[in-house]
């Protein structure tokens, strides 16, 4: 035993060992992530660099890193080498734009399969699938309007994460889109996710393209291990923290932290 450990120390140690090791690190246990748009502020800032958990949602298949080539063969059909729980309600997500999976996304998932949601004058109205009464038991009575005769779940992520925001900046005027203020209620469909910016008004995310279906689903952000911004001045206060602590606790919510200028 003691020789197969020093032989397993010994390949470690050599150039092929250490990019085997590293590699097996990417595809199956954590990948290194920049934020590079604002569609997430003020939860997540452009210049944060953050590990996202790649087994937060079961396996997904490795790629190659920057060529973007899947290692193995979609076999069960849903992107997966390994079926894992879904993504939540609330849950901050990376995934891989349906439009363009070569290119990453991460956003918040406010809806899951099942679920109804639409948008009315910029507020984001949720009736989960399972009802009235789980709506009455789980979420805040402040919250839960009546529509029809069903409840539905007004605004339901902006009390636990602070860093939700809609920019008064932008109005109705012709100029934006119509998506960024209302849309029809829409069912997502089994399996699938709907997933917005915190930066609500300067986000591209599926008010325009649609859910995201599990097999696109790549991971959740884990914690920042470094983050600097525009001016190349590091922020500190950010590094080693946990994205759970940074979504939930008011003091990592910069408010003087512009939202943008446009939809990203």
């Amino acid at each position: 035993m003691k020789e197969k450990l020093k032989k397993l120390y010994d390949f470690s140690n050599t150039w092929t060992g250490t990019i085997i090791i590293v590699l097996l690190v990417i595809f199956f246990v954590a990948q290194a992530f920049v934020i590079p748009s604002g569609s997430m502020k003020r939860t997540l800032l452009i210049g944060d660099h953050l590990f996202v958990k790649k087994f937060a949602y079961g396996i997904p298949i490795p790629h190659i890193p920057w060529l973007e080539i899947p290692v193995f063969p979609d076999i069960h059909g849903n992107g997966h080498l390994i079926e894992g729980k879904r993504p939540q309600r609330g849950d901050i997500v990376v995934f891989r734009y349906p439009e363009n999976p070569s290119i990453h996304y991460v956003k918040r998932c406010v809806a899951v399969g099942g679920d109804i949601i639409g948008l009315l004058n910029k507020d984001l109205y949720l009736r989960p699938h399972e009802g009235d009464e789980y709506i009455k038991k789980y979420y805040d009575k402040r919250d839960i309007v009546e529509i029809d005769g069903k409840l539905w779940v007004k605004n339901p992520y902006k009390r636990l994460f602070p860093g939700i925001q809609n920019d008064p900046r932008i109005k109705p005027n012709g100029i934006y889109p119509e998506q960024i203020f209302n849309f029809p209620p829409v069912k997502v469909p089994k399996d699938h996710f709907f997933m917005m910016g915190d930066n609500r008004d300067h986000s591209n995310d599926s008010r325009f393209w649609g859910t995201v279906p599990y097999s696109l689903v790549v991971g959740k952000p884990w914690f920042v291990y470094f983050s600097w911004d525009r001016d190349y001045k590091i922020r500190w206060n950010r590094i080693g923290r946990f994205v759970d602590t940074l979504q939930k606790d008011p003091r990592f919510i910069d408010k003087n932290v512009s939202l943008g200028d446009v939809i990203e």
